[in-house]
């Protein structure tokens, strides 16, 4: 066998490998979005048929219109919008603020050199490993006295306390990457370390702050617990919130649910696959030096 054809092989096998990843992958979103394209007795009528009889977009137009547009659809369909706001003021500003203040932080920790400086990054990162139900009940009664409870605000200052060790463990290894010799010339030219870190740091931290802006986003969007635990109105909920709500003692409805699913999932797909190319030279930035 001839170099030339060993080659080809190995790209074919490759290829091939990558498309199964992939179909792995994209598995669960296109059950998503079969099961929202077809009615409910259609769905628990033959669950071993793969594509739907009769497809229909009701339950796509119930949850993007967010009104019922039959009788078997749930009531908290028409939440959905107000918790699509919700989400997107929540994840917007906490990756906002956790970009801001972490990567302040991770400056710090990767440029200067104080004492304890090297026990305060793990002292950080330790905070991390802190289970978040530990936390949930003195949380509940701060935010209580606080009036913060079913609000955007309570929300964003807990998932912010938790993200930062993320957002600074990211940008610490990228920051650390980045050479010195520009801030140097920077600051003999007059600048302060801040001006510095604003006008040389940053913009050369633009895909490591954008792969680090996308994960938080990913995060964020996703996180179930602390809304649940901070929110008991299907006004004040995010979209993973109010999913829980279209589910009763004596009502399942799938396909809205998977519906609904999609809708949630999309703005992140979308995200993801616009930044693709920061996110990837973010994460690896970060491993050029250590």
């Amino acid at each position: 066998m001839s170099r030339q054809t060993q080659e080809r092989i190995k790209w074919a096998a490759r290829e091939s490998l990558k498309v199964l990843v992939a179909l792995f992958l994209t598995l669960p979103f296109l059950a998503l979005v079969v099961g929202g394209l077809q009615r409910e007795g259609d769905l628990v009528d033959d669950i071993m048929r793969i594509w739907p009889t009769q497809v229909t977009f009701e339950n796509f137009e119930a949850v993007i219109r967010g009104v019922k547009v039959n009788p078997y659809i749930p009531a908290p369909v028409e939440h959905v919008r107000g918790a699509f706001l919700n989400s997107t003021i929540v994840a917007v500003s906490v990756t906002l603020l956790a970009i801001f203040f972490g990567s302040l932080s991770a400056y710090s920790l990767a440029r200067l050199r104080f004492r304890g400086y090297r026990q305060l990054s793990y002292a950080i990162l330790f905070t991390r490993m802190v289970p978040v139900t530990m936390l949930f009940i003195p949380l509940y009664l701060l935010l209580r006295n606080l009036g913060f409870l079913n609000s955007n605000l309570g929300i964003i200052f807990c998932e912010i306390g938790f993200f930062l060790p993320y957002v600074i463990w990211i940008l610490f290894g990228f920051f650390r990457s980045l050479p010195t010799e520009l801030e140097d010339a920077a600051r003999i030219d007059g600048c302060t370390r801040l001006q510095a870190f604003f006008r040389i740091v940053v913009p050369l931290s633009t895909p490591g702050l954008a792969a680090c802006g996308v994960i938080i986003f990913l995060i964020s969007w996703n996180e179930l617990i602390i809304p649940l635990v901070l929110t008991s109105k299907p006004t004040a909920a995010t979209l993973p919130v109010l999913l829980g709500y279209f589910a009763t003692e004596t009502v399942f409805p799938l396909v809205i649910i998977y519906a609904a699913g999609v809708y949630c999932a999309l703005p992140t797909l979308i995200l993801a696959i616009l930044l693709r190319r920061y996110m990837i030279q973010g994460l690896t930035a970060g491993a050029v030096k250590g």
